[in-house]
C-alpha cells in the first residue's frame, strides 16, 4: 500500500509572497502535493503543508530548504514569531502505512543532507531529538537567530546534531524531526495590551504549569492592533482544543476583556474539530456515521461485527488472524475507555478526564487496522498472480512478493507496538477506576493480551516468507524486546486488578 508523509516547513518570510511562490515552485518540483499555504504579515512567516512518498517528501523538504536558504536573509529579518533559520523547523509527520520511526529517519537524512550540501547546522528535535532537552523546539530556539550566532560557536551544549556550529550568514540554523499531528491554534483578544496575552499564554502553556501538550506566546498583531496568544497543540487527543479555549476564555475575563476570534493556521485533523463540536453542543450520544459526508464517501459504511464475523467464517484467506487481533485490540481499547467515562463521571478525576481523547481515537485506529491487515495480505496474493514466464517476470514477480510479505508482517506489527501505548492507561484505570467496573479493566487487559500475542504470531508468519535476512533480524529484535515489555506490564497490571477484585 502507498505511504504517506507529511511535511509542515516554516519558513520565516510571511509578507513577500513572490519569494514564497519561489520556494512553493521548488517544493513541488519533487512530485509531492502541495495542501496548504499559509502566511502571517506579524508574525512574518509561513507554513507550508505537503504530502508524498517518503522519498518525494524528503526531496521536496531539500529544496524548499535550499530555495529559502538563497531568498530570505536573516539579518534583515523582522517578525513577532521566534525564528532562527530561513527555513526555521520542518517536521515529518507519519500519516498512511508509515511509522514514527521511519519519520524519525527521514529527518536524520534531510538533517546530514542539509548540512553537508548547505552548510546550515541542524538540530534534531521531537521524536528524532538526539538529547531529552532537545525535544522541546523552544528549547533550541532560543535566543533565536542573533542570540545563538555567538553562543552557537562558544557554547558546547548548542552545537549543532549535523554540521559545524557556526550558523549560516544569512540562513541561520534550521531544526527538524519528527511528531505527532500539531494544531497551530491562534486566539485573538479584544486588547492592544500585549501583557494580557503573555500573562494568559503563561497560564496554559506547559512549561509554565499549564496544560501538558500546549505550547504558548503572547504577541501584538500591528496590522489588526490587537493582541494573540499564539498556541501549538502537540497532541490534541490529551489536550484537546475546546479546554484551551475555554481556559483562554476564563482567564481573559479576569482582566476585563474577551476573545474576538480564534484561528487555525494551515491543515487540522478532523478528528480535532469533532470533539470541539461534541463538546460545545453537549452531543454526548453522538457517533461520526451520523456524519453525512462520510456516508456520501463511503468513511461511514463500517461493518457490523456480525458482518464481520460472517466474512471471517467464509473459506477465504481474508480477513483472517491479523485482522482478529486488531478487533480484539480496539475492543479492549474501547472497554477502557469506557471504564473512564464511568469513572470521571463519578469521581470528577482530572487525570482520567484526559483519557477518553486517546483511548477513543486508539479504539478508532485498531479498528482501521482490520482492514489494513486484510488489505496488506490480499497484496500477498495478488503478488503471487503476477506472470513469470520470463527471467524478468519472475525476477520482478519475486520482489513483489518480497515487498508485500514485507508490509503484511509490519501491519500487525505496528498493532503490537500500538498495544503498548494502551498498557500505562489499564494500569492507572485498574488502579483508580470504580470498584465495580474492575471486571471490566480485567477484561479489557486480556482482550489486549490476546491481541499482543496474536499480531506477534502474524508477525512471524510473514517473516518465515521473506528471504531478506536483514529485515528479519530487525523486526525479530525488536519483537522480543516488545514481547518483554508487554509480559512485565501485563503481569503488573493484572495483579493490582486481581487485588482489587
Amino acid at each position: 500500500m502507498e505511504k504517506i508523509v507529511e511535511c509542515i516547513p516554516n519558513f520565516s518570510e510571511g509578507r513577500n509572497q513572490a519569494r514564497l511562490d519561489q520556494i512553493l515552485a521548488e517544493i513541488k518540483s519533487a512530485g509531492v502535493e502541495l495542501l496548504d499555504q499559509e502566511k502571517d504579515a506579524d508574525h512574518n512567516r509561513a507554513v507550508v503543508t505537503f504530502v508524498g512518498e517518503p522519498e518525494a517528501v524528503l526531496e521536496a523538504a531539500f529544496r524548499g530548504i535550499k530555495k529559502a536558504s538563497e531568498l530570505i536573509d536573516l539579518t534583515k529579518h523582522k517578525g513577532e514569531h521566534p525564528r532562527m533559520g530561513a527555513t526555521d523547523v520542518v517536521p515529518f509527520v507519519p500519516i498512511s502505512n508509515v511509522t514514527t520511526r521511519e519519520c524519525v529517519e527521514l529527518a536524520k537524512r534531510l538533517g546530514k543532507r542539509v548540512a553537508e550540501e548547505l552548510k546550515i547546522p541542524v538540530y534534531l528535535y521531537e521524536a528524532a531529538a538526539t538529547r531529552p532537552d532537545r525535544q522541546n523546539l523552544a528549547a533550541i530556539r532560543k535566543g533565536e537567530f542573533e542570540g545563538l550566532r555567538d553562543e552557537i560557536e562558544t557554547n558546547p551544549e548548542r552545537r549543532p546534531d549535523f554540521g559545524e556550529p557556526k550558523l549560516h550568514p544569512t540562513a541561520g540554523a534550521t531544526v527538524i524531526g519528527a511528531r505527532f499531528p500539531l494544531i497551530a491554534f491562534n486566539i485573538n483578544l479584544n486588547t492592544t495590551d500585549v501583557s494580557i496575552a503573555q500573562k494568559i499564554a503563561k497560564a496554559i502553556r506547559f512549561g509554565s504549569g499549564g496544560y501538558r501538550y500546549t505550547k504558548s506566546l503572547g504577541f501584538m498583531l500591528k496590522e489588526e492592533n490587537r493582541a494573540q496568544i499564539s498556541c501549538n497543540m502537540t497532541d490534541y487527543t490529551k489536550t484537546p482544543l475546546h479546554r484551551v479555549f475555554e481556559t483562554v476564555k476564563r482567564e481573559a475575563e479576569r482582566y476585563g476583556i474577551s476573545i474576538k476570534e480564534s484561528e487555525i493556521v494551515g491543515l487540522v485533523p478532523e478528528k480535532a474539530l469533532i470533539d470541539t463540536a461534541i463538546y460545545y453542543l453537549q452531543l454526548d450520544r453522538f457517533t461520526e456515521d451520523q456524519i453525512l459526508e462520510y456516508k456520501l464517501h463511503g468513511k461511514g459504511s463500517k461493518q457490523s461485527i456480525m458482518d464481520f464475523l460472517h466474512v471471517l467464517a467464509l473459506a477465504r484467506p481474508t480477513p483472517g488472524g491479523g485482522s482478529v487481533a486488531a478487533l480484539e485490540a480496539a475492543l479492549g481499547t474501547a472497554l477502557l475507555s469506557m471504564v473512564t467515562g464511568i469513572t470521571v463521571n463519578k469521581t470528577k478525576d482530572e487525570e482520567l478526564l484526559d483519557f477518553h481523547g486517546f483511548l477513543k481515537l486508539t479504539t478508532y485506529e485498531f479498528y482501521k487496522f482490520i482492514n489494513k491487515d486484510k488489505s496488506a495480505f490480499d497484496q500477498v496474493l495478488v503478488a503471487f498472480k503476477l506472470p513469470d514466464e520470463t527471467d524478468k517476470d519472475k525476477e520482478d514477480k519475486q520482489i513483489a512478493v518480497q515487498n508485500a510479505y514485507k508490509h503484511a508482517a509490519q501491519v500487525p506489527f505496528e498493532v503490537c507496538k500500538k498495544i503498548l501505548f494502551v498498557y500505562p492507561y489499564a494500569k492507572t484505570l485498574a488502579q483508580k477506576g470504580l470498584k465495580n467496573a474492575i471486571s471490566d479493566v480485567g477484561v479489557a487487559l486480556y482482550s489486549l493480551h490476546s491481541a499482543f500475542m496474536a499480531a506477534r504470531v502474524n508477525v512471524l508468519i510473514n517473516l518465515s516468507s521473506i528471504t531478506d535476512a536483514v529485515f528479519n533480524e530487525s523486526i525479530k529484535t525488536e519483537l522480543d524486546s516488545l514481547r518483554k515489555q508487554e509480559g512485565n506490564l501485563y503481569e503488573n497490571i493484572e495483579n493490582i486488578f486481581l487485588t482489587k477484585l
